[in-house]
């Protein structure tokens, strides 16, 4: 199992950096940012630093969107990246949430985003793809390689994973839920003619290393809020009671009021106070190592090839150590 740490772009971006480099120290293979211009700052600038000063890590965002950049813009920014620290990127993508309704602007639909991810693949891979149906190639891009993977919770958006995306991010650790999502994106891909195991899946959630399991949750809350943003889209789609969509993932959002993006991904999120403790437990990874490394090898029978730990809370530095001490030799050995 690979592991990877997930930050917001607070200034100073040299902290950002700095928690990178500890990442990698600790065994680390990716670095992974979220993408929302308004609210942090450009990761892509820190993308080259971080690459800069590691060895191996890969990075990109968890996630971008096809909405906030032309898409030759960022497949020329990856491709860029690639061509300076050698094919160290990746392409995390999805309709986009705060990115999009901090600005006014709606998420993207899916079969935008669906075109999205083949024409930001082939550009940054130097193919050539149809642009605002204009053929487009950008011809100093030699060699690249540029893997996009799809966050989604939806069927429909579960579907479009299997059927066009390299990798499958799945923003919650809830065994069941991974099970059944994991079941979904791969059952696509077989029937896209892909072959199923060749989709890296990757679960992203919090995680909290300590025995105060009260803090942990506190610490770890804003997550439910953040994946209820989703949620409450899908409930809106399908109905409260749809068998299209899991009850064990939507039954928590009724008593969901609303949403401030000021305090998105944020400890101490006011608009997450609708999040019961079940589903902090469920959707994340809290308490001593050892119930993590338990945790991660559930995780990893279930077919998860990388475990993203979001890193916001008040023990960002001890949670990356005792990751790099206890949990990731574990799931390595």
């Amino acid at each position: 199992m690979d592991f990877g740490l997930v930050l917001q772009t607070d200034p100073p971006a040299s902290q950002v950096v700095s928690l990178m480099k500890r990442a990698e120290r600790n065994g680390f293979r990716y670095g992974w940012t979220f993408d929302s211009a308004v609210l942090w700052q450009e990761p892509f600038v820190i993308y080259s630093q971080i690459l800069a000063n590691t060895q191996k890590l890969h990075v990109g965002p968890m996630v971008t969107n096809p909405g906030t950049r032309t898409w030759e813009v960022t497949a020329s920014t990856f491709a860029t990246l690639n061509d300076m620290y050698g094919n160290r990127t990746v392409c995390g993508i999805g309709r986009g949430d705060s990115a999009m309704r901090v600005v006014g602007r709606a998420p993207n639909t899916l079969a935008r985003l669906g075109e999205a991810i083949d024409v930001i693949r082939d550009l940054a891979e130097g193919r050539e793809a149809e642009v605002d149906g204009k053929p487009l190639r950008i011809p100093w891009i030699k060699d690249g390689k540029l893997p996009v993977w799809m966050a989604a919770y939806g069927p429909k958006a579960l579907a479009l994973a299997g059927q066009k995306a390299d990798g499958f991010i799945l923003q919650l650790a809830d065994p069941y839920l991974t099970e059944w999502m994991v079941k979904a994106v791969r059952q696509a891909a077989a029937e896209a003619g892909r072959d199923p195991a060749s989709i890296t899946i990757c679960v992203a959630a919090p995680a909290y290393v300590g025995e105060d399991l009260a803090h942990a949750r506190d610490q770890c809350r804003w997550f439910g809020g953040m994946v209820g943003n989703h949620v409450a889209d899908l409930v809106s789609r399908y109905g409260e009671h749809s068998s299209m969509v899991p009850q064990e993932l939507t039954e928590y959002v009724k008593a969901r009021q609303g949403y401030d993006y000021s305090h998105h991904g944020r400890a101490g999120n006011p608009s997450a106070d609708f999040v019961p403790d079940e589903i902090v437990d469920r959707f994340c990874l809290l308490g001593p190592a050892e119930a993590h490394v338990d945790k991660l090898r559930v995780l990893r029978d279930l077919g998860v090839d990388q475990f993203a730990l979001y890193d916001m809370h008040d023990a960002r530095e001890a949670t990356i150590d005792a990751y790099g001490a206890d949990v990731i030799p574990a799931l390595r050995a």
